[in-house]
């Protein structure tokens, strides 16, 4: 199903499509998806992803600085950072953004065929995570008895 985004919003419901888009179309960038392995950064970087969009695509509905940052609950000072790029996110969202404008809103989703491929790896190695686990444990009790055995000589 396609919908269409507007690169120029009128309004809130369209400030809110070309929002989501952004946010997604940045989410499944090679860049970002490798950033968001590391579970420490996970959530600042999402939190940071949608700020950015927010303000991106406010900032395209020709909302000024401090509208901005009153409608999103953030400061003057962050989204100012967003918008001209001093923040990654803010670059990030910003590209994606000149690459639906030459382009095109295209964001390409994993196919469920992916998905399901995908769902499978990660039950496998949940069960390969496991195996080890019990392994581990294992060896921490041969371990625990052997030092047992040698305080009693």
């Amino acid at each position: 199903m396609s919908e269409e985004i507007p690169l120029s919003p009128i309004g809130r419901e369209e400030i809110h499509k070309l929002e989501y888009a952004l946010l997604v179309g940045t989410l499944f960038r090679p860049e970002v998806l490798e950033e968001l392995r590391n579970p420490s950064e996970r959530l600042t970087w999402v939190d940071s992803l949608a700020v950015a969009a927010a303000a991106i695509a406010r900032e395209k509905a020709k909302m000024t600085i401090s509208q901005i940052a009153e409608d999103i609950g953030r400061t003057e000072s962050t989204i100012r950072n967003h918008l001209t790029g001093k923040t990654k996110a803010g670059q990030l969202v910003r590209q994606t953004l000149e690459k639906f404008l030459r382009e095109g809103v295209k964001i390409d989703l994993p196919s469920t065929k992916e998905l399901e491929e995908l769902k499978v790896r990660l039950e496998e190695e949940r069960k390969k995570s496991q195996k080890l686990e019990i392994l581990l444990q294992e060896v921490k009790n041969s371990l625990k008895d052997l030092v047992e055995k040698l305080e009693k000589i």
